[in-house]
């Protein structure tokens, strides 16, 4: 159960700056769905738009790496982080973006290879190595 009060459609349609932001949610995206996430947000209008103009930014915009690509690394991030909505949410993007059951399991293996080899590095504080300094 949310600890915010979700944002009706009615609740929106009052709220000037909240209904831009959502209208162009449901623009860029070409759907009339506006999720949760976003629902939440809403109770903070300053909030909601600095996180959309931002999502659009790193997640819309074209860049160097692909669409699906953007999406199968939030996936990764969101699985280590524990957050289970977005797991959920950009599991469905990437799928809709043309990932494969095929793909997505070999991505589940490279998050949980990189969990563990993280943790032993970690654990053992192995000093990087002078050739992979950045």
């Amino acid at each position: 159960m949310s600890t915010v009060k979700l944002w009706t459609d009615a609740e929106v349609e009052a709220d000037a700056r909240v209904k831009a932001v959502f209208d162009d949610i449901r623009a860029v995206r070409k759907s009339d769905f506006v999720n949760n996430f976003w629902r939440a947000l809403a109770n903070q209008p300053l909030l909601l738009e600095r996180t959309w103009n931002s999502l659009k930014d790193v997640m819309v915009a074209p860049g160097e790496l692909s669409p699906l690509v953007k999406e199968l690394i939030y996936v990764a991030v969101s699985a280590t982080n524990g957050c289970t909505y977005c797991v959920h949410s950009h599991t469905a993007q990437a799928k809709a973006k043309g990932m494969t059951d095929a793909m997505y399991q070999e991505l589940l293996s490279v998050v949980g290879m990189a969990n563990e080899t993280n943790a032993l590095v970690q654990a053992l504080q192995v000093p990087v190595d002078p050739a992979f300094q950045a």
